[in-house]
């Protein structure tokens, strides 16, 4: 009988939201060749597990989906997930699929489907009860989609990307710079406030520009207490990041909030990027830089 290994087999747990986007996520690796299985009982882990190992090298690339919809098992799903990481031959991922509370009410509106948890109620008292369910769980994955702003084509996308191959993913951190105003990024890791150094958007002749200028960021990064701070948290992210890719994340999102995401975000996270790039792959974005122009225009 085979045991297979960790070396050639993938297991990728899908889960996440009603509405965010499960069955684009399942369809994308049917197409990278994953033998799927869509609703899977987590009381059946192990029974699954057995199959594959006395299947060989017939399923070493498996999907399945684990969802609310089989709320009656879902008790046991932790124990089967803790069970599972114990497993020497196979190294399980969970790929967790969110999205905003308005673009998961829209969709709902759009399909004219029932939520799960509120079939005789409104869709975002069913949303907001299993965001609460899930919540212990989008702790444990290692990978997390928001959603909100993809196209089922962009998903596929960003899958292909992840899964496309057997070699273990590289460890990426994405630094993104945003304003309070417009929200806290839903699918932020962690979440530096900087309102409290000085804002440019006081001299006006900075207030179009934003921290890409060479005269914000100057301006920005010249305070005392901005330097007290890029290197308090310079310091701590060093000593987190290197754990964080010893637990399995593939990547970790650092959002840095300002009052509009216009100015002293856009700065800070250039600097926190900058600082990381020679020993991680390091992603910027910028949410809400372009906000001011969309609000003239």
């Amino acid at each position: 009988m085979s045991t297979g290994s960790t070396n050639d087999t993938q297991m990728v747990i899908i889960t996440g939201m009603s509405g965010a986007g499960k069955t684009v996520a399942i369809q994308s690796f049917e197409d990278l060749g994953f033998f799927c299985v869509d609703n899977l009982p987590p009381t059946l882990l192990p029974k699954f597990l057995e199959l594959m190992r006395e299947s060989g090298n017939k399923m070493n690339k498996v999907a399945l989906v684990m969802d609310l919809r089989g709320r009656e098992f879902f008790d046991s799903l932790f124990k089967a997930l803790d069970d599972l990481a114990e497993t020497s031959w196979v190294a399980p991922k969970i790929l967790f699929l969110d999205a905003e509370d308005e673009t998961l009410v829209r969709r709902y509106k759009e399909t004219r489907r029932f939520h799960p948890l509120a079939q005789k109620g409104r869709p975002l008292e069913g949303i907001k009860l299993e965001r609460e369910l899930l919540e212990e769980l989008k702790g444990r994955a290692q990978v997390i989609y928001n959603t909100s702003m993809f196209k089922p084509k962009e998903l596929r996308e960003k899958i292909h990307e992840e899964f496309s191959n057997n070699k273990k993913s590289t460890f990426t951190v994405n630094v993104m710079s945003f304003g309070f105003k417009h929200g806290i990024p839903i699918d932020a890791d962690l979440v530096f406030d900087v309102r409290f150094l000085p804002n440019p958007h006081y001299i006006d002749h900075m207030r179009p520009k934003t921290g890409l200028d060479e005269e914000v960021s100057t301006y920005v990064l010249k305070w005392n207490e901005t330097h007290k701070f890029l290197e308090k948290v310079l310091d701590l992210l060093s000593f987190m990041l290197p754990h964080y890719k010893r637990e399995g994340k593939a990547q970790l999102i650092i959002a840095i909030g300002c009052t509009g995401g216009q100015h002293r975000s856009v700065a800070l996270a250039e600097q926190i990027a900058k600082h990381f790039e020679q020993d991680y792959l390091t992603r910027i974005t910028h949410r809400d830089i372009e906000k001011r122009k969309e609000k003239s225009t």
